[in-house]
């Protein structure tokens, strides 16, 4: 039996849990998990400030850097892992199970991206597009203008190159064709003139 530990060998661990969780956050994938981890470091540190007598330093870390912190992150996090996709209500109820095929292999492709789809449904065409160039949507799936006999008849029109790329590397072949909107430039818009 060990009897020459330090007293204080309690401070030690406590304080040697501080880089490790620091590592354990930086190498995280998963944002939802890297959200805990953030929570079990603020955590830590609290108890660090209140062992070594900073209560109101304590007190502080644990609301505002941890309670807060993680609020305002977990808030953030929701919001932002959205992909957004745009639908003409017509076409989809006349056609709800290929909507539904389409919307589950997205689905399935994104949640390995830690990914949500979210699809917004428009009457008109013009909404569509009104809410594509405001940028409320990250991408349109409509009935192709020209389908082929050995293509399904919708395509995938995504806005942001970067959501082209990994649906036009990660997507099944079975899906609608994939096209990259490329907005206009604000150069070749020719001004009005009163």
């Amino acid at each position: 039996m060990i009897t020459n530990l330090p007293e204080d060998l309690y401070l030690l661990v406590i304080v040697a849990l501080l880089p490790l969780s620091a590592i354990m956050l930086t190498v995280q994938v998963n944002p939802y998990n890297a959200l805990v981890i953030r929570g079990i470091l603020g955590a830590v540190a609290a108890l660090v400030y209140s062992v070594l007598g900073a209560a109101d330093v304590a007190l502080t870390e644990a609301l505002v850097g941890t309670l807060l912190a993680i609020t305002l992150y977990a808030v953030a996090v929701r919001s932002s892992l959205v992909m957004r996709v745009g639908v003409l209500t017509a076409e989809v109820e006349a056609d709800p199970e290929k909507f539904e095929a389409i919307y589950d292999q997205i689905r399935a492709m994104l949640s390995t991206r830690y990914l949500r789809l979210k699809v917004l449904s428009y009457e008109t065409r013009a909404d569509l597009d009104a809410a594509l160039t405001v940028k409320e949507l990250h991408g349109l799936c409509l009935r192709s203008p020209s389908p082929q006999p050995d293509q399904p008849p919708y395509e995938l029109t995504i806005r942001l190159r970067s959501l082209h790329d990994l649906l036009s590397t990660e997507l099944p072949h079975q899906t609608p064709p994939l096209t990259h909107l490329i907005p206009p430039s604000s150069t070749d818009t020719p001004a009005k003139s009163s």
